[in-house]
């Protein structure tokens, strides 16, 4: 059976996936940057529009540099502002479980599904930044398993204040005078060994009878929180080998929990560069790289692995001969970029082993080991490549980050969606009005 493609886009952050100093880069925190990127999305008929969220600053051994100096805007006010410009186009924002409370999200979050007549949903992450810690009353920042507790404990509370409404508990009769059909409507009361709360919940049951739940996470927490709570999951594995061992070892939880396949959404990242011959698009996407990585970044992605001041190093010479230091103390403590390397030696031999072989500067390694385009080629080219990777159960579709915002899905919709709408595995038209509908996913009871 063909299976139809899930597309998605992501308003790209200021990081290095961007490419702000390209003279056709505009704002990343103007209004005008997201109704226009939202629109696209929407012409090209997206499931949703993602954004990221960025609590703090992210410096480095305590300075700001130029790739995270703009920040980023209030994700509510970005998305309810979208509600009144987008008609059927989902709206995710990620909002952390570690630093806010249960009825403040849930709120919001159902305000969200009212305002947009069903198309809001939550991509629940957790955060142990320590430096993000600072900005909260708690201070400090979880540990892994500490965080992943809260997390769970946290979206079971906001059901629960979601579900505390019935879909019939407004009657609004006015002959009657009856507006309640029950009086304790919105009555809850939870306690464990993170929460102790209880009350009304203001707000009744939305459209979509809860808003759609996200996750990203690919350690082993992350994987079995999806697979239980969760409607999509965001992953890293793009390619075909890694893809369909992720989607394998996901969608196989999910049993375990009363759950069908079918019931949780696999959507890798993605990033594309497309040109008017397979070999221009290669062209143009080292030349992204090249803008993407500057030298100054590519010190800062070695001093995250060596866990020293770099600052004198040259990235266009060869990687430092002395080795990481290895501790809890890091330069960019909490950071996923340095969570990911678990043994800094051996990740650093492997890094030399490389630069080695290809005769590669600090600045090529550096490019080489963060490669970010999943999709480079002709629409044509593109179209097959994504179509290919659903079909063959690497995912369930894509999470698209352009470099350039807020044009950067512009070409795509223009060239690439027509091929996948003729080959009938991507829809003409919007079939639903909530993003439900969108992903093929049934209303909780």
């Amino acid at each position: 059976m063909t299976k139809q493609v899930h597309l998605a886009a992501h308003f790209p952050g200021v990081n290095n996936t961007t490419v702000w100093s390209d003279p056709a880069a505009g704002s990343h925190i103007d209004f005008s940057s997201f109704t226009h990127f939202a629109k696209t999305a929407e012409r090209a008929k997206f499931d949703f529009l993602f954004l990221a969220e960025g609590l703090r600053l992210r410096e480095q051994n305590g300075l700001i540099y130029d790739l995270d100096v703009v920040g980023r805007p209030d994700t509510f006010t970005v998305l309810a502002a979208l509600a009144a410009v987008t008609d059927k186009l989902g709206l995710t924002g990620t909002i952390n479980s570690t630093f806010n409370e249960p009825y403040e999200v849930a709120r919001q979050f159902a305000s969200l599904d009212h305002l947009t007549a069903g198309r809001a949903a939550w991509n629940v992450v957790t955060s142990w930044d320590e430096f993000t810690g600072q900005n909260f009353r708690r201070g400090g920042y979880l540990p892994q398993e500490k965080r992943y507790q809260r997390a769970q404990q946290f979206l079971e509370v906001t059901t629960e204040l979601w579900d505390s409404w019935n879909d019939d508990d407004i009657v609004a009769d006015r002959e009657s005078g009856t507006f309640l059909r029950r009086p304790d409507a919105g009555t809850f009361s939870h306690t464990d060994n993170q929460f102790d709360i209880a009350g009304q919940f203001n707000v009744p049951r939305g459209p979509q009878g809860r808003p759609v739940i996200f996750q990203a996470g690919d350690s082993e927490e992350g994987r079995e929180f999806a697979a239980a709570k969760a409607d999509a999951i965001f992953s890293r594995h793009s390619t075909l080998d890694e893809g369909q061992v992720f989607y394998k070892d996901v969608k196989g939880r999910l049993a375990t929990y009363g759950r069908r396949p079918e019931e949780l959404l696999i959507l890798p990242a993605a990033t594309f560069v497309l040109g008017d011959t397979d070999a221009e698009a290669q062209e143009r996407a080292h030349e992204v790289r090249l803008q993407q990585v500057s030298g100054q970044t590519a010190i800062k992605f070695l001093e995250q692995l060596w866990n020293r001041d770099l600052s004198d190093h040259d990235p266009d010479g060869p990687l430092p001969t002395v080795d990481p230091l290895v501790g809890e103390n890091t330069i960019a403590k909490g950071r996923a970029s340095v969570r990911m390397h678990r043994d800094p030696l051996e990740v650093a031999a492997q890094w030399r082993a490389l630069a080695e072989a290809k005769n590669l500067t600090t600045r090529e390694l550096i490019i080489e080991v963060t490669g970010r385009q999943s999709f480079i080629g002709t629409p044509a080219t593109v179209a097959t490549q994504i179509n290919d990777l659903v079909q063959a159960d690497a995912s369930d579709g894509f999470i698209l980050a352009p470099h350039i915002t807020p044009g950067g899905l512009d070409e795509f919709t223009d060239t690439v969606i027509p091929l996948l709408q003729e080959r009938g595995v991507y829809r003409t038209e919007y079939e639903g009005d909530t993003l439900r509908d969108h992903l093929g996913l049934s209303a909780p009871a």
